[in-house]
This record gives C-alpha cells, structure tokens and sequence, in this order.
C-alpha cells in the first residue's frame, strides 16, 4: 500500500477516530508510536515495519498480535483519511494471509522439526478474492496431505494434522492480553458435520467432484491457497478447477444461488429496506446482492471464458463488462456501490472491532458512524446511501426473477413466533434449505422440508422455549442418516409436529433419544402409544416371538428396539400430559421385568447349547430397590440379586459339563452382559448388583440355601431393609415361591425394635453424609425426601411386621389402616414419587428445571403452577421429615 496520506487527512481521521470510535481510541492509546510513525512515514512503512517486528519475535502468538493492533489501526487511519476501498482490503488480506501462514507453520514446527510441508489452508470469501473487510472472519479450508505431513513417530497423520489445526486456531483466535489476531471458521470445509478439522485431500478432492452443493461451486469462484504447502493448495485447486467451472450450462446451480438470495431477503427483511438498521450485507441492494449479481454471470459464462474467472467481486464486474455479457454502466454502477457500501461497513466495524453489517437502529448510533464517515449524521449517511442501494436493488430484481414452486417465504411465521433470535432462526432455516447439514444435503430431503417447514417453525416458535426447542430439532436433523423419513412423517402426521415440539422443550433425555434413532418418533403414530403399556405376561409374549431365521444376537437388538419405543412412548405420555407420572413410572418397571424376562430365557437357552442343563437347579433373578416395587424412572438402574435353585454339587450335561456354582455364575454374567451391555441397536438397561450377599465381594450368583442362610445369620440391617421391596421377575413359579419363602421368613424374623431404629437411624446418617443431596429439588436425597420416606416405612415394616408389600403405595396404606402411619403420608410420597419421575426426564441433573418448563412439571405432579407445587414440595417434606423422626424415635 504505497498511497500518500496528506497530513491534514490524517489528522481529521484521529481526531474523528478519538471521538467516534472506542476500539481505535483504545489502541491509539495503547500504541501511541503507531500513529506517530504513520504520520511520519505513511502507512506502508508502518506496515513493513510491524511485519518485520512480528517476524523477529519468537512468540507467535503475541507477534501476530500486535502486528494485528499495528494493522488495525495504521489501515483505519488511512481509510478514514481517505485511501481507496482496494488500497484498505488488499492490506487487511495480505496481513490475514501471513498471519495464517505463520501460524501454520507455527504450529508444525512446535511438534515436529520437519519443513511445513502436507498442510495448507485454502482461503474463500472475501479472504480467497483479496476483499477483507475490517473486523471480518476467514473462512479457510485446512487440508493435508498423508503421505507429506510431517507427525510424530507413534501418531496417526490424520491426528496430527487435527492437533495442528487446533493450534492454528488458538494462535489466531484465542484472546490473550494483547487482544486477537482473526476469527477463524471452519465450517466451510466438506461435508463439515462428519469430517475433521483438517480433512484429508483425497477426501475433500472426492467430495467435490461426487456429492458437492451449488453453494459450494460459488464459494470455490473466490478460492486460493493462502498459507502453508502452497504447492499443495495449487495442485488441489487445480484438480477441481472442473467442478467450480463447468463448460455446460448448469441452470440447476443458478436457480440455488438466486434461491439463496431470495432466502436471504426473506430471513433479513427486518434490515432490508434503506434505513435505520440497514443490513449493507444482506439488505436488498446491499453487498450480497452485488456479489451474487457477479458470481451468477460467472457460474453462468464462465466455464467457456476464462477471463471470467477472476475471485475479487470488482475484477469480476469489470471482466464481465469487457466481454459484454453486463451492460458497462451498470457493471461501473454497482462497482461504485460496491465500494460505497463496503467503506460503510468498515466504519460500522471500527467502532467496536464487531464483525456487524447492520446500521445501528437508534439515532444516536446512526449519527455516531455517520461522524467516524466525516458525515453531518445519520441522515446524510442514510441520503448517501439510498440512491446506490436502491439502483443495486432495481438490477438484482430483473436478474432474480421467482421461478413457480418456490418455497414458502417463512418471514412473516418467524415473527409471529415467539423466537429470541429471530436472525438465528433465519440462519439455522437457511442452512437447512441450502444443505449445509449433511441430511438435508438431497434434493428430496429439501422438498420434503419445504412442505413441512410452515407448520414446523411455528409449532418450535410456539414452544415454551423455542429457541432451545429449535437447537434440540436442528441436533436431531443434524445426527439422522437421512432426513427424508422424518419430514415426510411430520407431513402425514401434524398431529406429530406439536408433541414433537414439546418433546424437545421439555425433556432433553427423550431429545437425546431421537437424535440417535429418529425412529422412535414412528411409535407415536398409533393412538395405543398414549396408553399403558399391557402387562408384562403380554409383552414377553410379543417379544419372545422373534421371526423366522433369528438368532440370539438378532433378539437382543429387537428387544432393545421394542424396550427404546416403549420407554420413548412413556416418556412421551408423561411429556405431553396423557399419562400421569406414577404410571408412567409403573410403565417403565413392567417394560423392564418383560425386557429381562426375554433376555434372561434366550441367554439361558443359548448357554445350554453348550454347557447343557443342571438337573433340578435353575436361575432366579430377584428384583429389589425402585425395580422390585414397580415404580421405576426414566434413568433407573435395576437392582438384582441372582440365585439358583438345586444342590450345589451337581454338573451339567453338556458337552462342556460344569458344577453348579461356576455354571448358573457365568450364566449370571451371561445375562447382565446381555441386558447392559449396548449392541448396535443401543443400550437397554444399567444394573446395581452390589445387594447381594456379602455386596461385590460375594459371588454373583448363590444358591437359594446360601441365600437363606446368609439371610438369617449374616445379613446386615440394611440388606433386610432392601428386602421388603424385593421380588421375584425370573424364574419357574415353583422357585419365585421358594425365594419369595425365604424373604418372608427373613423379614417376619423377630428383632430388637432398639436396636432396628438405632440401625436404620446410623444408615440415613451415613447416606447424609457421603451422599449429599445435589441441590433443593433432589427429590430422592434431600431431608424429608423419598430416602426419608422409604427409610420411614421400611423401619416400621420390619418392626411391627405390617404392610410387607415390595409396593411402597400398599405398604403405606395398610400402614396407616393400622394406625403406624399419617394418613397423609401416601399423599405427600406419591407427590415426591410423580416429582422424580418427572424431573429426570426434564431436569435429569437434580437441578431445578428451565424456567419454561416448570409450570409442566407442576401440572403434571397436580398443581396449577410452580409455586404450588413448591408450597406442596415443603409440605410433603415437613410431613414426611416429623414421621421420620417419630418412627425413628430421633425427638
């Protein structure tokens, strides 16, 4: 940058530059000898100046710093005095592209001492075509070569070149005390959602040439290597030359550009017309359109004409007037326009160092950046501005005419919504349309949005919170295989879109759940989703079935499928109010026990193929804690003992024959490997088998006279407390009874009521104090919460030898028929019971749940809203607290 200065100029720019502009009076500030050089040298000494400071110091990161406050301010101060448009980006480019390089080559040279060879960043945008505007990302595309990247001896070139370009980003990007050097984004590279950060060249050149977007033919118009293996980014660059530059008309990719443009009036039309709160960007006649009036031609001609092929938006206009394809008054028009509205968005970012293109809405704003531009005010800067923006807006118009069938303009349903966001709405939409996520890539996936995209946006925008509502929708789209099925589902069935929409409002673990199998919203179709589930005999029935050639793996990832629909569906029902949340929570235990029935059984029977039966012995698998009393949640464990029946000495009759005890253990280990362990159908359940006899120290599985012998002479108070909710869910009905003897006994068994209540008293201590509650809504630990409740009621079960039910809602009655209990008590747990099972689906973490959904966890625990339900909470507590301490005889 070579132009002069005039001492007057300059001395105008600081002025309006101290007086108008924080960022830069900062650094004028901080650095005063910048200003003082430049005005004695003029700028591109300055510039020479810092770049050979920068290139003295060792520390990368804070010599690329501060030659980026020297750069800041020396090329503010010249454009503000005057300096062309393309004297201002060419500088800005050239320091990005040093910067860029030096950090890769930084970055290299730390790991290794090889040359920077193998690793190079392709720049697109304004950096590719040499047109940086003042506080503006890049968008490179990091890519490397395998067979010429220099790594380490034990690392893989794909993890080195991953680690580098997390260097790269950190040198430029990271905030150190001496500021930043450039936003970096990465989300231009191919196929950005399922590859590294640094993709490996044969992949990218196989991307481009096989399943690239037009968009992506646009983007690579402006393209060049800019750091690093330069050779490397020329040869890449060469290779696709033929996808950027097709000799055939591809009306196709024209059609996508202009629909882009139309997409991007329609998502911006709050800044589109001239104004307060122009957007210069992607205001109708503003910058985008200039760039898409040239690119258009370009894509258009510019297969047949090279010339056409230059990056930079005003070579472009010029090449085009030269071959006569733009008439030469406008191509000058817009070129004009061009620097006119790129002046103003440089004097937009040097108030603050933002990256914004909007004019400030209020007046006071408008008028302080029509001052930085040596402007009376904002209206002189509007009056400047309208006559180009509104000829740039004529021209565009008769290039873009709307084609039938387009998509329906969603502007005026995003504004109805109830969106904080509204420009992220557009974006996320516009990505959507233009198939940056992966899924949305086809064209059928994109038809199939379109006639769903209306009602989808305004039931998101409609949800208590929709901004979270349209994350969690825009996570599940991006991890599908394919969005096609799901549009298409959501357009049969509109009935979905809305408890869709609550679903990803309120529970992030049901979220969580669709976005690795969106299938499961197919199990909402029919009406009998929103009802119970039938009972376990049924379901393992249907479940056992199986079809005609499956094996024993094909068994386990259908009865995981079945069990993911089924606890989906409940959650569901409780989401959306079909269902209230203590059957749910009974749901979910019938959908286990069925579960565990069919997988123990297959287990069993493949087991035997091989090692034969034992005669008269067989499994036993009994159920305790939320699982043996019918009540489980949505993160519920299963806790299980396992046992076996017959004589302990006995041998199997297979052909690899075992004794009793090594034989129904590894058949043990068998079925909890099949029960947790996940499959390619996912995962089914976690299991707790600590409960059994002498805990993790023991066996995992015992015989039933072992059990019952434990039982009665070892067994601690707390193991007898487990058992007044254990069950039986496996087994012959002739060894349930058996087990179910041996706990009857253990639990009618007469003890010291003393030294009971002194027991179970030091036990809730001891949960107390290694297990503190996790805040004020952790239902389960919190002083007078459900542990209090259990606790409470299984001391007097074992005292006074009354209600022993493993259902805690019968024991409680028959508890307070005989008069041992507050009648009030079933009340206040069932309250505790629907609260749990409601916030693990909507606050899994014990939290109190987001402000949007605490009026449905309130309805759905039976009170109007979160107040009452508070109120009701502490009631509950306080009950549950005074009869704790009663029973327990605490005072």
């Amino acid at each position: 940058m070579t132009e002069q200065i005039e001492a007057s100029a300059l001395s105008s720019a600081i002025e309006r530059a101290e007086t108008f502009s924080p960022f830069l009076r900062q650094l004028m500030r901080r650095r005063p000898e910048l200003v003082e050089k430049l005005a004695r040298d003029g700028l591109a000494a300055l510039l020479a100046s810092a770049a050979a400071d920068a290139g003295t110091d060792t520390d990368t990161m804070r010599a690329l710093r501060r030659e980026r406050q020297a750069v800041s301010l020396g090329v503010a101060l010249a454009d503000l005095a005057g300096a062309s448009f393309e004297a201002v980006t060419q500088a800005l480019t050239a320091f990005a592209d040093r910067a860029l390089d030096r950090a890769i080559r930084a970055a290299i040279s730390e790991r290794t001492d090889a040359p920077p060879t193998g690793f190079v960043a392709i720049a697109l945008g304004k950096q590719g075509s040499g047109e940086l505007n003042y506080s503006s990302d890049i968008d490179p595309i990091l890519l490397f070569d395998p067979r010429t990247l220099p790594h380490r001896s034990r690392e893989e070139p794909v993890e080195a070149a991953v680690r580098i370009a997390r260097r790269v980003v950190a040198l430029l990007q990271e905030r150190t005390a001496d500021g930043y050097v450039l936003r970096v984004d990465l989300r231009l590279r191919p196929a950005a959602e399922a590859t590294p950060l640094a993709v490996p060249i044969d992949l990218a050149i196989a991307h481009y040439e096989a399943s690239a977007l037009p968009w992506e033919r646009a983007a690579f118009i402006r393209a060049r290597a800019s750091g690093g293996d330069i050779a490397l980014g020329n040869a890449f660059l060469d290779h696709i030359r033929p996808f950027v530059w097709r000799r055939a008309l591809d009306f196709g990719a024209i059609r996508e550009i202009r629909a882009l443009s139309r997409r991007i009036r329609d998502y911006h039309a709050q800044g589109q017309r001239i104004g307060p709160g122009y957007d210069v960007k992607r205001g109708r006649g503003g910058i985008r359109e200039i760039e898409f009036f040239a690119q258009i031609h370009q894509l258009i001609h510019g297969g047949r004409l090279p010339s056409l092929r230059t990056p930079a938006t005003l070579d472009a206009l010029s090449a085009l007037a030269e071959a006569g394809i733009v008439d030469r008054t406008d191509a000058t028009l817009l070129g004009n326009a061009y620097r006119a509205l790129r002046t103003i968005e440089h004097r937009l970012q040097m108030v603050d160092d933002q990256q914004t293109h909007r004019l400030p809405p209020d007046a006071q704003g408008l008028d302080n950046v029509a001052r930085l531009a040596g402007l009376a005010d904002g209206q002189a800067l509007i009056a400047a501005l309208e006559p180009q923006v509104e000829s740039v807006g004529q021209r565009y118009d008769a290039l873009d005419q709307p084609e039938s069938g387009e998509g329906p303009a969603l502007d005026s349903v995003v504004q109805q919504a109830g969106f904080g966001d509204r420009e992220a709405v557009r974006a996320r939409i516009e990505g959507w349309r233009e198939g940056r996520t992966r899924t949305t890539r086809s064209a059928a996936a994109r038809a199939a949005l379109e006639a769903v995209l209306p009602a989808l946006i305004a039931a998101l925008g409609n949800a208590p919170d929709p901004d979270l509502a349209l994350n969690r929708f825009d996570d599940l789209v991006a991890r599908l295989p394919s969005a096609v099925n799901l549009f298409r589902l959501l357009e049969a069935r509109p009935a979905l879109i809305g408890q869709l929409a609550a679903i990803l409002s309120h529970a992030p673990t049901l979220a969580a759940a669709l976005s690795r199998r969106a299938s499961l919203l197919d199990g909402l179709i029919d009406i009998s989703a929103l009802e119970p589930p039938p009972p376990v005999v049924e379901l393992t029935e249907a479940w056992a079935k199986g079809e005609r050639g499956d094996d024993y793996q094909a068994l386990l990832d259908r009865v995981r499928i079945a069990v993911g629909e089924r606890r989906f569906q409940l959650g569901a029902q409780l989401i959306i109010g079909a269902a209230d949340p203590i059957d749910v929570g009974r749901g979910y235990a019938r959908v286990a026990e069925a579960a565990l029935d069919v997988v123990a059984a297959a287990t069993a029977t493949e087991f035997e193929t091989i090692h034969g039966r034992i005669y008269g012995g067989e499994l036993v698998i009994l159920a305790l804690g939320r699982m043996g009393g019918g009540v489980l949640t949505d993160a519920s464990d299963l806790d299980l003992i396992y046992l076996f029946t017959g004589d302990f000495l006995a041998e199997s009759d297979g052909r690899k024959p075992l004794g009793a005890t090594t034989y129904f253990n590894r058949l043990a280990q068998r079925v909890s490997a099949a029960l947790s362990v996940p499959t390619a159908a996912g995962p089914l359940y976690e299991l707790d088998t600590r409960l059994r006899p002498s805990g993790n120290q023991g066996l995992l599985a015992v015989s039933t006279d072992s059990f019952a012998r434990y039982q009665a002479e070892s067994a601690w108070t707390w193991e007898h407390m487990a058992l007044t909710r254990a069950r039986p869910v496996f087994g012959s009905d002739e060894a349930r009874a058996s087990v179910q003897a041996i706990i009857d006994r253990t639990l009618r068994r007469q003890s010291d009521p003393e030294g009971l209540a002194a027991d179970v008293a030091k036990m809730r201590n001891d949960i107390a104090t290694h297990k503190p509650p996790a805040g004020p809504l952790d239902v389960k630990l919190i002083d007078g919460g459900l542990v209090d409740a259990e606790f409470t009621i299984h001391l007097l079960q074992l005292r006074e030898k009354v209600g022993l039910h493993p259902d805690l809602t019968h024991a409680i009655n028959v508890l307070a028929t005989a008069g041992l209990i507050d009648p009030d008590f079933a009340k206040a747990f069932a309250l505790l019971t629907r609260m749990l099972v409601t916030l693990r689906l909507v606050a899994p973490q014990s939290t109190e749940p987001p402000l949007a959904s605490q009026a449905l966890v309130a309805q759905r625990c039976g009170y109007d809203d979160w107040p009452a339900l508070l109120d009701a909470y502490g009631e509950a507590r306080a009950l549950i607290t005074r009869e704790w301490r009663r029973v327990a005889s605490l005072g």
